[in-house]
């Protein structure tokens, strides 16, 4: 079964372009070679700033994946600076954090926010990943068509 997953996430996943930003480098390396090797295009951020810079700069994105915990700014609050802004990307908010807040905080920013408690296994955040996106796509295809 888990490589028919596989499949499919290589499907959907294939040539999306994902933001990934955390300011540990080895968790930043592991989730954007992860989405890399599934064919999605990542680009890299390691602090809030970064992340608002290449939201900006770089977008659109179909998926941000990013820590709470960052310098300078949250993940949680760029994202909610974005959704100000009116960029509805899905996201993939991680933490190792217990704070009890952090739900709700994810839940605010829409139906395509997910919580991703650390640790969590590789499987788990394509899986995800795969699930938002292909929420996204029909309806990116159906504009299209129009």
């Amino acid at each position: 079964m888990r490589g028919v997953f596989r499949a499919f996430a290589i499907s959907v996943l294939s040539d999306a372009r994902i933001l990934v930003a955390d300011d540990d480098p080895l968790l930043l390396d592991a989730v954007a070679d992860a989405l890399s090797g599934l064919g999605a295009r990542v680009t890299r951020a390691a602090t809030g700033a970064e992340l608002i810079d290449e939201l900006a700069a770089a977008g659109p994105f179909d998926l941000v994946v990013t820590d709470v915990a960052m310098p300078w700014m949250s993940g949680l609050t760029a994202m909610r600076a974005a959704r100000t802004a009116g960029l509805g990307t899905a996201v993939i908010v991680m933490t190792a954090r217990q704070d009890e807040q952090i739900p709700a905080q994810v839940r605010a920013l829409g139906q395509n926010a997910v919580l991703l408690r650390k640790p969590f296994g590789l499987d788990e955040l394509e899986k995800i990943a795969s699930k938002l996106i292909a929420r996204l796509k029909p309806a990116s295809a159906a504009a299209t068509d129009l």
